[in-house]
């Protein structure tokens, strides 16, 4: 295997955590997700984040000296003491309508239909949440949008393999099983 490092990142509900535990599978090497080290754990989950440095920290505990891994999410400007790890960065965009439709669906597996309908507990936190990331494609108020993810992956130092999250996951999947095979 030529490429060990593989960073796969995306907009919320792109696929980012689904394709990397498939490509970790795949190559049978260890998947690590990026929210799993941006938040403290909470219940209910993602509402109290790290200090960058404890994420950083972790990470380097966990895995980052390791000589093969694949890590989703997303670190734009915190992680970036991990670029010079990466052997390829994936990037998977998602057209907006599928994106929130997966979130929609996601949240309801998560919290319950009912605490996510109108009226119930997470309604709002939930809305707030699709709404954030709804803006992803054309907002600038976001933490992460297409602008500033186009902006970071162009100042990456590595092969960058662009994705249509649209795809069948072994579609997806086989692309960057072959990317890291590539000479």
């Amino acid at each position: 295997m030529k490429t060990c490092c593989i960073h796969i990142t995306g907009a919320s509900g792109s696929g980012t955590t689904t394709l990397g535990r498939a490509v970790a599978s795949a190559l049978a090497i260890p998947h690590h997700d990026t929210d799993d080290y941006f938040w403290h754990p909470t219940e209910p989950p993602y509402v109290e984040t790290r200090p960058a440095v404890d994420r950083l920290r972790l990470m380097d505990e966990m895995f980052v000296p390791r000589a093969r891994w694949v890590l989703s999410g997303s670190l734009q400007g915190w992680g970036d003491p991990l670029i010079a790890r990466f052997d390829i960065v994936v990037f998977i965009h998602t057209a907006r309508d599928l994106r929130l439709q997966r979130l929609r669906v996601r949240e309801g597996l998560r919290y319950g239909p009912e605490a996510i309908a109108p009226g119930g507990a997470r309604h709002r936190d939930a809305e707030e949440f699709i709404a954030w990331a709804a803006g992803y494609d054309d907002g600038d108020a976001v933490s992460r949008t297409l602008a500033k993810h186009q902006a970071w992956l162009a100042k990456l130092p590595c092969p960058v393999l662009r994705l249509d999250g649209g795809e069948p996951l072994p579609d997806l999947v086989q692309s960057v099983v072959s990317a890291t095979r590539a000479p």
